[in-house]
């Protein structure tokens, strides 16, 4: 009888020690599994809102800024830029940008918040080159009817300085505008909704 119930009493402690064992390496297993759902720092980074002071930007001239691994440009617009856009209406593909991303709390023919300030998503929505800030009016090499846009060198592409696209462009849609918003008179937070500022 003491050896049936010495086997008992150790086969009762092996058991245990090896549930026990198993149940610590099912939780050291799962928690890097787990951890392997939410992004890393630099993920969650990429994706932060970024904050830009445009009091930097001279009337008529550009920066750019990385939203999310992409460029947004963003142009200070000059009161000659601002009328000369809207003679354009009738060579645009979209000039009310109904096709266009947009937040819709931006004005639909200049796409801005302010008419001065455009922030426009830099990648062409033809092939995703990224387009060249052209503001100079009648070049040589774009034409004496071009009146300062961006073009995109990779198949020509043309937009004007709201980012909307010409009739008969490889590009079928406007320059996205990024959601956006104002901290305050000179500083913009790309990534953050003007709606929920």
């Amino acid at each position: 009888m003491d050896h049936d119930s010495v086997n008992t009493g150790r086969r009762r402690f092996l058991v245990r020690a090896t549930s026990v064992v198993g149940a610590a390496g099912v939780v050291g297993a799962s928690v890097p599994f787990v951890g392997s759902w939410f992004p890393s720092a630099k993920a969650r980074a990429a994706g932060a809102p970024v904050k830009i002071n445009v009091s930097k930007i001279e009337p008529g001239q550009q920066m750019i800024a990385e939203w999310r691994g992409q460029p947004v440009f963003i142009l200070r617009r000059t009161p000659e830029i601002l009328s000369r856009l809207g003679g354009l209406i009738g060579e645009l593909a979209d000039p009310a940008s109904h096709d266009s991303a947009q937040p819709g709390y931006v004005d639909p023919a200049l796409r801005s918040i302010r008419p001065e300030i455009v922030l426009l998503v830099g990648i062409c929505t033809h092939l995703g080159c990224s387009p060249t800030f052209r503001p100079d009016v009648a070049p040589v090499d774009l034409g004496k009817d071009w009146i300062g846009g961006y073009f995109c060198p990779c198949h020509g592409s043309r937009y004007d300085l709201a980012g909307r696209v010409y009739k008969s462009q490889p590009a079928p849609l406007n320059l996205p505008v990024p959601p956006h918003s104002y901290e305050s008179d000179s500083v913009i937070v790309i990534g953050i909704d003007q709606e929920n500022a």
